[in-house]
């Protein structure tokens, strides 16, 4: 199902640090925008020009989040689940003949849960997984044989996770992530000869709704454990996914860039003091109901 598009609002946001119509005439589709980052991202894009798509599983997040996001620009949704092969050809199809072209694709979905490594159970590790891995391939092949080979060329932007030396309490999501850095590379060089740039954004630690669900220990030690010694603010997010979506990201071709505050150059001891507990224990995610 997709959403009815929003219109233009007379007075819409315009972004604080790009030129204005910098993405106009653009049509980027972005998955998992209805909250935190992506939503960030979606808003961005928006206000620099582009016609943008949301994709998400929940019809009421979606359509909440197009009508904020209606005050930045050409918003719409579209309800699909990225780790169906099957939906993720039904949605960039949609989109395509919706707008008639897809010029961008932004990887944005994904996820992951807080954990020691040998608490990782097999079906927690293959659920990580399939999000972050299966799903972006899905996307991106959909993409490209639905929407960028018809066009003779497409953009795709992957979100990956920084640090890259090691993500102690998220081993599953951190493999994954290497994983679509990997893939990253791969495709850029498989698929350059269609058109089709490739490029991944990984981001650090974000001040975002989600960050709310770990205990205040975690994030005060994520704080820490950067050399700027604070979050990140998802703007500053959104701004690097709108710069690879600029017409600067084809010669970032096959790049991953890193925006964590300095942490991927951070060494030390784990965990970082005030991080565990008294016992020496790192706390785990609060989660809800039994899974």
């Amino acid at each position: 199902m997709i959403g009815v598009a929003m219109t233009r609002a007379a007075g819409e946001e315009r972004s604080e640090i790009f030129a204005p119509g910098l993405l106009e005439g653009t049509v980027v589709l972005l998955t998992g925008g209805g909250t935190g980052l992506g939503k960030e991202s979606a808003a961005e894009l928006a206000r620099c020009g582009a016609a943008v798509t949301i994709m998400g599983r929940r019809e009421d997040v979606l359509a909440e989040a197009c009508g904020e996001l209606a005050r930045c620009g050409e918003v719409d949704w579209v309800c699909g689940d990225v780790r169906e092969a099957a939906d993720a050809r039904r949605v960039v199809s949609e989109v395509f003949e919706r707008r008639g072209r897809l010029d961008v694709l932004v990887n944005n979905a994904g996820g992951q849960y807080f954990a020691p490594a040998e608490a990782i159970a097999t079906k927690g590790w293959r659920a990580v997984w399939r999000l972050n891995v299966d799903g972006m391939l899905n996307m991106a092949e959909a993409a490209r044989e639905v929407a960028f080979a018809p066009a003779g060329g497409g953009a795709i932007v992957n979100t990956t996770l920084s640090p890259h030396h090691g993500m102690p309490g998220m081993a599953h999501s951190g493999s994954a992530r290497a994983t679509v850095e990997a893939l990253t590379r791969d495709l850029a060089e498989r698929w350059a000869a269609d058109g089709v740039i490739v490029v991944a954004a990984a981001p650090g630690h974000f001040a975002t709704e989600v960050t709310k669900k770990y205990p205040e220990a975690v994030r005060a030690g994520a704080s820490r454990s950067m050399p700027l010694q604070r979050l990140g603010e998802v703007a500053e997010h959104a701004w690097l996914i709108t710069l690879l979506v600029s017409p600067l990201g084809r010669v970032l071709n096959g790049s991953t860039v890193t925006l964590d505050g300095g942490r991927d150059n951070w060494y030390g001891a784990w965990p970082p003091a005030g991080l565990a507990d008294e016992a020496g224990v790192v706390p785990v995610e609060e989660r809800q109901g039994a899974g």
